[in-house]
């Protein structure tokens, strides 16, 4: 609860300080300093120092998993900040509001991963994607951005819509909203009830950018400013990838046999789809977008193989996933050109972002010695105790053998290519910029090594 409510206030307390403050350095500081505090207090929460006592009818259920996934979300928001609310400042001159929507969608994850009724996770969703569409429309002198927003916003409320009819027809099944007395009507499996469940994962699948319903992610993530892209790629899609295990525990996993071959379909066009587009881009921003649909295939399996090995596999994958991505964003924002041959020579020039950028991607494609691999590790590991087909499993290795394929062009230009330009980073590359990466690169190792390090306060 300490996050829902504090973030919220965070939120209000940087929208007032665009009144109050003109310094944007001030204003960076204070939300960075809030973001820790936010840190803090969940952390707290965690080890059993709740500030709120309230009455919420079951609608939340706080848990160990929704907790300790909150201080992976916040802290990597955190890191984020760090490496690029500078860089927010060049968006627009509405800074404060920037650092506001971020506290917002916050409170969102925070009910995210601790709803307990279908309400709730409507009303996450919401607070969650509104200030996206805001956020991804914010660089308003850029087309691009512009119409990505129109199409984040037409898209997200279609499927909105959607996931609207699938609560209503779970609620005429059933009578309630609430997970726990859903799950027992799964039990039963009836034709209205099925339906809602249906459009349900259809509305899911959309927001995690899962195929066939990715269609908007490429776009919405290329046209977006680059600083939000890295935002909303890596702590917003993970957030609602444990919203969507915390569902799926209630409502799918009493019939879960039936829903098998739904999900191996969505797993499979996922991974392909997102890695095959992947090795055909010529710009590392969308190459990117199209890694991230393939990234949430393997997070798929979470739900495919549901166990605590899975629940603690998407924990690790979380970190992991979200770790890299900021820290390749962070070193994309300071590029001048977004396409391959941007990145000639950069290891000559500036030897210590090539080198924790090749450990970045080198976690994303699973890399042994990275948080990567040990995250598609567990992954895989949970849909083969959940009695996963053979070629599944196989499928999934070979899709992460593609992945090596399109993240190795950014290391073979780094190092084995010749810069044509003089320049290769447009903006300066400070030494807090850099132990700050440094550190980043470190955790990515570390939990590459001792992954355990992550679930020692998980009590599932």
């Amino acid at each position: 609860m300490n996050a829902i409510i504090f973030s919220a206030i965070f939120g209000v307390v940087m929208m007032f300080s665009g009144v109050f403050f003109s310094s944007k350095q001030l204003i960076r500081n204070l939300a960075i300093g809030l973001m820790a505090a936010l840190l803090v207090l969940n952390a707290a929460e965690l080890q059993g120092y709740g500030l709120f006592d309230i009455n919420l009818n079951n609608m939340l259920h706080f848990t160990s998993f929704g907790l300790v996934f909150n201080c992976i979300a916040f802290a990597a928001t955190f890191i984020y900040l760090l490496l690029s609310a500078r860089d927010i400042e060049q968006v627009g001159v509405n800074l404060a509001e920037y650092f506001a929507l971020i506290f917002f969608i916050l409170c969102g994850v925070g009910i995210a991963t601790s709803f307990n009724s279908l309400l709730m996770l409507f009303l996450a969703i919401e607070i969650i994607s509104i200030p996206l569409y805001i956020l991804t429309g914010s660089d308003k002198r850029n087309l691009k951005s512009n119409e990505a927003s129109l199409k984040y916003f037409l898209m997200g409320a279609f499927s909105t819509g959607i996931m609207l009819m699938g609560i209503a027809l779970i609620y005429g099944a059933t009578g309630t909203f609430s997970l726990d007395a859903i799950a027992t009507a799964t039990k039963g499996f009836e034709t209205l009830l099925t339906g809602g469940l249906l459009l349900l994962l259809i509305a899911m699948s959309f927001k995690v950018s899962a195929a066939p319903f990715h269609f908007w992610t490429p776009d919405v993530y290329d046209g977006a400013p680059t600083v939000f892209t890295s935002f909303m790629a890596t702590i917003v899609k993970a957030a609602i990838f444990a919203a969507f295990i915390k569902l799926f525990e209630k409502a799918y996993l009493p019939s879960v046999a039936s829903w098998k071959a739904a999900l191996t379909f969505i797993i499979v066009a996922t991974l392909f789809i997102g890695n095959i587009t992947a090795v055909f881009q010529q710009s590392v921003k969308r190459m990117l977008a199209y890694s991230s649909i393939a990234q949430a295939g393997f997070m798929l399996f979470a739900l495919f193989g549901y166990s605590d090995f899975g629940k603690e596999g998407i924990l690790l994958y979380a970190a992991a996933y979200s770790a890299a991505t900021i820290g390749i964003f962070a070193i994309l924002l300071k590029m001048s050109d977004y396409t391959f041959d941007g990145y000639n020579g950069l290891a000559k020039r500036e030897p210590v972002l090539a080198f924790v950028n090749t450990i970045f991607l080198l976690s994303l494609a699973g890399i042994p010695l990275t948080a990567g691999f040990f995250a598609k590790y567990y992954m895989l590991v949970a849909a083969v105790k959940s009695g996963a087909s053979l070629w599944l499993v196989i499928f999934a290795v070979l899709c992460a053998a593609v992945s090596v394929y399109y993240y190795f062009r950014v290391i073979q230009a780094m190092y084995f290519k010749t810069a044509t330009t003089e320049d290769v980073t447009t903006a300066p590359v400070t030494i807090n910029f850099k132990v700050i990466l440094i550190v980043l690169a470190a955790i990515i190792v570390l939990l590459g090594l001792f992954p355990h390090w992550l679930f020692t306060k998980v009590y599932f």
